[in-house]
């Protein structure tokens, strides 16, 4: 074979490698199709997925060690429990601190689907504070989310 030839061939056999190689590790959105928060899940990986962390999105956008963080990385949704309100709240002003996370980055109801699929899915990882009764990690409000956009 003549040296073109041969530089051809291994072309043809490490680019699709490579391009395997960068599928390794990635997951998508791990929420039923027929759950009513699906199509939050999946608003949330495209629109969020960049700063915040969470398993039922296939996301992996916050740091996982002090040292490694950066300015843009927001919670970790795994380890931090939300309720709905409170994650309309932050999609409408931007997060809770002065942080870099853009007003609306969602409006209407697709911000309605990803507050409910966040409030429904984060904290799954939160560590549990010893109380009686052990009640569950949660944050502010209740949420019946699902119900109100199931009946939509």
């Amino acid at each position: 074979m003549t040296r073109p030839s041969v530089r051809m061939l291994l072309s043809l056999a490490v680019v699709p490698a490579a391009l395997l190689a960068s599928g390794c590790g990635t997951t998508g959105v791990e929420v039923a199709s027929n759950d009513p928060t699906y199509e939050g899940a999946k608003i949330f990986q495209e629109r969020c997925g960049g700063c915040h962390t969470f398993d039922f999105a296939g996301t992996e956008g916050s740091a996982t060690k002090v040292n490694s963080r950066e300015y843009k990385d927001g919670p970790n949704f795994n380890q931090r429990k939300e309720q709905y309100e409170d994650v309309l709240y932050a999609i409408r002003n931007g997060g809770f601190s002065s942080g870099p996370m853009p007003q609306n980055i969602v409006t209407g109801r697709e911000a309605e689907l990803v507050a409910c699929f966040v409030a429904s899915y984060s904290g799954r990882e939160a560590p549990r504070t010893p109380s009686p009764g052990n009640a569950p990690v949660s944050g502010s409000g209740s949420d019946d989310c699902k119900q109100q956009l199931a009946s939509r």
